[in-house]
């Protein structure tokens, strides 16, 4: 397989707390990783908390003697979140920090995907379909009936998580079990991505015969174009025709 990821801070944030990895080579049992992770509770606890999530998830999975890819993902996500919440009650500096996680890994034909909060994984096949779903405020809303989607209300209330690493000793994520065919892109990325460009542009992007490089700068330009409001962290991945069995 091939990936390609990029992280910039944008045009209004002076730090930046999105942080990521992306290996597609074997990390512990699993035979790759990819990771996003956005944080959040003020410059250097944000920073701090973005940062403990992706290396103690990496560090979880290195040392894992499960079998299967979404034990292995639980266990390190239950772990990270334990650790991440008991550095935060530990520090003052460092209270009510937490962070977003999108993770998944690439199995023969399956991808495995875990996600807490807004960070997104997204598949691109005929049309691009997000896969992870937004542990939002406004998703809760839309989901009774109570709000529109990209309405007015939802626009403004979009950035409020109700789902993050760290500001419990406990955590619920998603898991997702997705078959791959030849063709897909996989596209992990904070929201500073998808609050500024829509899943049109993505999606066209995306499609272009570019490298990966190049479609990952293309998005990370659009967004800072369309203001580049926030922290932006993209991960692009394709999987090779010979590694995939259909």
């Amino acid at each position: 397989m091939i990936s390609y990821a990029k992280t910039d801070t944008g045009l209004v944030r002076r730090s930046n707390q999105d942080f990521l990895f992306a290996a597609d080579q074997p990390v512990g049992p699993l035979p790759n990783l990819f990771i996003v992770a956005d944080g959040m509770g003020g410059h250097k606890a944000g920073d701090f908390a973005s940062r403990y999530v992706v290396e103690h998830m990496k560090e979880y999975i290195e040392n894992s003697d499960l079998a299967s890819p979404v034990m292995i993902l639980r266990k390190a996500l239950e772990k990270t979140n334990q650790g991440l919440f008991e550095e935060a009650q530990g520090n003052p500096d460092r209270e009510g920090m937490g962070s977003t996680l999108v993770a998944a890994t690439i199995e023969d034909d399956m991808m495995y995907v875990a996600n807490v909060g807004d960070s997104r994984l997204y598949l691109l096949r005929d049309s691009l379909a997000q896969i992870t779903r937004d542990h939002s405020l406004v998703e809760e809303m839309v989901a009774r009936g109570k709000m529109e989607r990209d309405s007015e209300s939802y626009r403004s209330q979009k950035n409020i998580i109700t789902r993050a690493m760290g500001i419990g000793n406990r955590v619920e994520a998603d898991f997702f079990e997705v078959p791959l065919l030849e063709c897909d892109c996989i596209l992990l990325c904070s929201d500073g991505l998808t609050n500024m460009v829509d899943d049109a542009e993505i999606s066209r992007v995306l499609k272009t015969t570019d490298t990966l490089k190049e479609k990952t700068e293309a998005l990370v330009d659009e967004a800072n174009r369309n203001g580049g409001k926030d922290n932006i962290a993209i991960v692009l991945v394709e999987p090779q025709i010979s590694e995939v069995k259909l």
